[in-house]
C-alpha cells in the first residue's frame, strides 16, 4: 500500500470529547471514526486490524473443533419469549416491530438462535458433543457509551457455543475453551488475568471473564497477593473478622434519634454507635419473575451493597432504588430512618408483599442498631435472626483492597481496575430446558442438552492492545495485528535517488511476504516519522541521505533504538526482528 493513495486521516491533536488513551490514538491514528454515540465506522487502516484479531480468533476455536455459523441479527421475539429473557432483559434490548406488527429485536447475544437450531437438529447422543461459533455484529442500547470502543451500541463478538450431553463433556468443553482464549490473547498480545465473574443475565452455574488490567478499565477486580484467586467485584468476596457481640436486651428499644439522617451521623456524639453495630437498610424495586417487587437489603453499617451482587441474589436483571414517596408509602418513614424490625407488617398497609434480603456479614449477629420505620427514631438491641423476618440471606456486599483472602490463610486483596475482554459460561440446561431442546441418551432417556456460552470482544481485543501498548508518541502494536509489518519513508520524495530505492525496497519486501505501507507522500521527513509513530507500525525503514553509501536507518518503534543496515541486508534484517516479536 501507498500511503499518498491510502486513507488514514491522523490527527496532531487530541480530539477534545476523547478521555482514555484509547480513545484518544484511535482517533488521531485515523482507525476509527464516530458515526453517533456509542456507533463507529472502522476506516481502512481500522479494518485491516479487525480482520487481524478475526482471524486469530478463528483459527483458534477451529483449532478446538470449532465449526462456524453466520446468525442473523434480527430476531423474533417468541424465541427470548421461550427463554424467558423477553422480560427479564430490559431496555439493553433494541426491540421493534415489522410491518405485520410482529415483535421483533436486534441480537445483543444469540442463545436463543443458536438452541433453536440444536433443538431442531440434534436428536441423539451420537452427534454430540458439538461446538458453534459465528463472528456477528450485536446491539446494545447502552444507557453510557464512552471510551471509545469499550462501551458501544454496535460491536463484534465472537459467540461460541457447546453442546454435550452430560456435565462432564461441557467440563471438558470449559476447559477447552478456556485454553483457546489463553492463547488468543497471548498472541494478540494482551497481558490478561482470568477472574470468577457473575453469569448475569446470561444465566448458568459458573463463569469465568478474562480481563486486561488498565486504568481506563470498568471493571474492578479483587486479587489475592498470596494464591491465585482474582475475581470481578461483582462476584468477588473475603473473609471477614469475627466481632463478639454483647447479649443486648431481651427485646429492641426504641430511642429518638433527632436530625440524624446517616450513619456517621449515629456514630457521632451522643450515640457512638459504631458502623460495624449498625445495620443499613437500602429499600429497592426488583422485578422478579415478570412483575415488579420492593425489596428490603440490609447491610452492616460499614458496608456498601454491590448492584450486580444484589440482582444476582434476587435473579432479577432489573433493579431500581426506591423513590423517596414510594420509601415513605412502604414504610411510613424517611431514608435514614429506616430497619428490618417490624418492617413487613408496616408494609403489609400500603398493600405490598415486601421481601427482606440480608447480606451474609450480618448472620449471627445481635444487639445491633437500626431505624425504626419511624422518622428520627431509632432501635438497639436487635438479635436480627430473632427480630427481623429475613427471606433470604445473601453475599451482597462489596470487597475492599486490604480485605483478608477468602481461599488462603495469609493473603489480602489488591483492588484493581480492568476491562473485560471475553468471558465464558456454563449454561447448563438454562436454555435447553425452557426451549425444549432434548437428546437420547445411550440408554434411550430423553435428557436436555447440556450447553456452555463463550464470548470474544473483538473491539475489546484492540482497545486493550492500545491501552497496553502505547507511549507518547503514539501506539505500539503487537505484531500479531499490527496493520503492517513495516513503513518504508522516503525523506525526499523529489529526489529520484531515494524515491527509486524506497520503491525498490517496497517491492522485496512484499515479495519476502512482509506487509508493506511505502510512504511517498509529499512531506516533511518530520511529519512522516510522527504519523508512522503514531499509526505503531512496529519496524520503520527511512530512505534518506545514507542511501549514497547503500545504507537506510531501521527503526524498532517497541525498542525505541535505530541501526544502520545495508540496504542489501535490510528485508533479511527486518524478517529476523518480526520473527523474533512473534
Amino acid at each position: 500500500m501507498r500511503w499518498s493513495q491510502y486513507f488514514i486521516p491522523t490527527l496532531r491533536e487530541d480530539p477534545a470529547d476523547a478521555e482514555v488513551v484509547s480513545h484518544k490514538l484511535l482517533l488521531r491514528a485515523g482507525i476509527i471514526r464516530q458515526l453517533s454515540a456509542g456507533i463507529y465506522s472502522y476506516l481502512p487502516i481500522g479494518q485491516r486490524i479487525a480482520l487481524k484479531v478475526m482471524q486469530i480468533v478463528r483459527e483458534e476455536m477451529n483449532r478446538i473443533g470449532g465449526q462456524e455459523f453466520y446468525l442473523p441479527a434480527l430476531h423474533p421475539a417468541e424465541l427470548w419469549q421461550e427463554s424467558g429473557r423477553w422480560s427479564a432483559i430490559g431496555d439493553d434490548m433494541f426491540r421493534l416491530k415489522d410491518r405485520k406488527g410482529a415483535d421483533m429485536c436486534l441480537g445483543m447475544t444469540h442463545e436463543e438462535v443458536i438452541t433453536s437450531i440444536a433443538r431442531n437438529e440434534i436428536r441423539s447422543y451420537k452427534q454430540l458433543p458439538q461446538v458453534w461459533y459465528q463472528i456477528q455484529i450485536k446491539f446494545r442500547d447502552e444507557p453510557r457509551p464512552k471510551s471509545g470502543l469499550m462501551r458501544l451500541r454496535t460491536f463484534i463478538m465472537k459467540d461460541a457455543y457447546s453442546f454435550d450431553v452430560d456435565w462432564e463433556g461441557l467440563d471438558r468443553s470449559f476447559k477447552d475453551q478456556r485454553e483457546a482464549y489463553k492463547r488468543i490473547f497471548t498472541r494478540c498480545g494482551i497481558e490478561f488475568s482470568i477472574v470468577e465473574a457473575s453469569s448475569g443475565s446470561m444465566g448458568g452455574s459458573e463463569s469465568n471473564e478474562f480481563v486486561a488490567k488498565t486504568d481506563a478499565g470498568e471493571d474492578l477486580i479483587a486479587s489475592c497477593s498470596n494464591c491465585e484467586y482474582a475475581a470481578n467485584l461483582e462476584k468477588a468476596s473475603s473473609r471477614l473478622s469475627k466481632i463478639e457481640d454483647d447479649a443486648g436486651p431481651d427485646a429492641p428499644e426504641e430511642f429518638s434519634t433527632p436530625a440524624v439522617r446517616t450513619i456517621e451521623d449515629l456514630a457521632r456524639t451522643p450515640y457512638l454507635v459504631a458502623a460495624n453495630r449498625q445495620i443499613k437498610s437500602l429499600v429497592y424495586f426488583a422485578t422478579i419473575d415478570g412483575e415488579p417487587r420492593p425489596v428490603l437489603a440490609l447491610l452492616r453499617g460499614d458496608h456498601q451493597l454491590h448492584d450486580v451482587k444484589f440482582g444476582d441474589a434476587l435473579g432479577s436483571t432489573a433493579t431500581r432504588p426506591a423513590q423517596p414517596e414510594e420509601i415513605r408509602e412502604l414504610l411510613g418513614a424517611s431514608a435514614g430512618s429506616l430497619g428490618g424490625v417490624g418492617a413487613k407488617a408496616t408494609s403489609r398497609k400500603s398493600n405490598q408483599q415486601l421481601l427482606i434480603i440480608a447480606d451474609l456479614g450480618l448472620k449471627g449477629r445481635r444487639n445491633m442498631t437500626t431505624g425504626a420505620n419511624k422518622d428520627d427514631h431509632h432501635i438497639r438491641g436487635v438479635d436480627i435472626e430473632r427480630d427481623i423476618e429475613v427471606d433470604q440471606w445473601a453475599d451482597l456486599r462489596t470487597v475492599s483492597s486490604g480485605e483478608p483472602c477468602p481461599r488462603c490463610d495469609t493473603g489480602t486483596l489488591e483492588v484493581f481496575r480492568a476491562m473485560e475482554i471475553g468471558h465464558i459460561f456454563k449454561l447448563g440446561t438454562k436454555y435447553s430446558e425452557s426451549m425444549g431442546a432434548n437428546v437420547l441418551t445411550a440408554d434411550g432417556k430423553q435428557v436436555p442438552i447440556i450447553m456452555g456460552c463463550y464470548g470474544i470482544g473483538v473491539e475489546r481485543i484492540i482497545t486493550a492492545a492500545i491501552e497496553q501498548n502505547n507511549d507518547s508518541d503514539g501506539i505500539i502494536w503487537p505484531k500479531s495485528i499490527t496493520p503492517f509489518d513495516v513503513v518504508v519513508t522516503i525523506t525526499n520524495i523529489k529526489n529520484e535517488e531515494l524515491r527509486n530505492a524506497g520503491e525498490q525496497l517496497y517491492k522485496d519486501l512484499q515479495h519476502a511476504g512482509l506487509e508493506v505501507l511505502l510512504d511517498d507522500r509529499d512531506e516533511r521527513a518530520g511529519v512522516k516519522f510522527k504519523d508512522a509513530d503514531l499509526v505503531g507500525i512496529p519496524y520503520r525503514i527511512t530512505i534518506g541521505k545514507k542511501i549514497a553509501d547503500e545504507m537506510v536507518e531501521l527503526f524498532d518503534r517497541r525498542a525505541k533504538q535505530s541501526e544502520d543496515v545495508k540496504l542489501d541486508d535490510v528485508v533479511a534484517r527486518v524478517q529476523e526482528l518480526a520473527l523474533s516479536a512473534q
